[in-house]
């Protein structure tokens, strides 16, 4: 939290604190995807694999280029902590610094998940969102963020003073990466990211810019979908905080499973090719 200012306002801060902001990253010459050719496909769908994520627990799954993956609410108000990889190279990762920075805090239909350096590029692009019509409400929250890192284990130690957690997300997607790719879980853990919040509802309060969660609002049956640019591997966390209303890192919270579903188009979107890796050269001026 912020302190008082110590520091008096200079005779103009008025006038500096009335500067308009101007957009990071302007994204008009960035390549966006024909979301109506993706949507096209859309009507003759296969579903070829069906994964459940535990509560409190994590689970992966592959999902090749050029089919579609749902996370579906099955039970109950339930967060994800979503991690997507490279299935080929397990360096290359969701990057949700760059994911914010070039669509928002929140992600939603038609906006694209990028990867990290170097590689920098769409590896999914979402196609549905039953939840897009909560937008922002009155206390600047919204769905699915690219904020918040995942609730972690050496967090909770020391707002604990001490405390030791193990079905924290962190601890979740670290366990479930761990037996897929036979890594021992040090080695593992390394390669968990910042994920996308599936389903979370955040945001940042007014006064302090502190990030906030508020309940979900997320129902039974609503899912948020998309479409693999590359091969993925796909690892999900069924948040210990349930519906995120009042804590995560918590074995007293509601929670519920999550389902993923793969599903194979009848043919690929018109004009669709996987993304290339980032043109920019490496050389760094040197």
């Amino acid at each position: 939290m912020k302190p008082n200012p110590i520091t008096a306002a200079p005779a103009d801060a008025a006038a500096r604190k009335a500067i308009a902001p101007v957009v990071c990253y302007p994204v008009e010459t960035l390549p966006r995807p024909d979301l109506s050719a993706y949507r096209a496909v859309r009507d003759d769908l296969t579903l070829v694999e069906t994964v459940i994520v535990p509560p409190r627990e994590a689970a992966t799954w592959s999902v090749p280029a050029g089919h579609f993956c749902r996370i579906v609410s099955s039970e109950g108000p339930q967060v994800g902590d979503l991690n997507l990889f490279n299935a080929n190279d397990l360096k290359e990762r969701l990057f949700t610094g760059k994911t914010r920075a070039l669509n928002g805090t929140h992600v939603g239909l038609g906006d694209q998940l990028f990867s990290n350096f170097p590689y920098l590029r769409p590896i999914a692009t979402i196609t549905h969102d039953t939840l897009d019509w909560y937008g922002f409400d009155d206390f600047g929250g919204a769905v699915h963020d690219v904020i918040g890192t995942r609730c972690d284990p050496y967090t909770h130690n020391l707002l604990s003073h001490g405390g030791q957690y193990h079905h924290c997300c962190h601890s979740n997607l670290t366990r479930a990466f761990a037996a897929k790719t036979g890594m021992a879980p040090r080695e593992a853990e390394t390669y968990v990211h910042d994920v996308l919040n599936v389903f979370m509802c955040t945001g940042f309060t007014r006064d302090t810019g502190q990030y906030f969660m508020k309940a979900s609002p997320v129902r039974p049956g609503d899912y948020l979908e998309f479409f693999a640019e590359i091969d993925l591997l796909g690892c999900m966390s069924a948040c210990p905080g349930g519906d995120c209303s009042a804590q995560h890192s918590s074995d007293t919270a509601k929670c519920y499973p999550m389902v993923v579903e793969i599903y194979k188009p009848k043919g690929l979107p018109e004009g669709w090719a996987p993304p290339p890796i980032n043109g920019y050269d490496g050389t760094h001026g040197l």
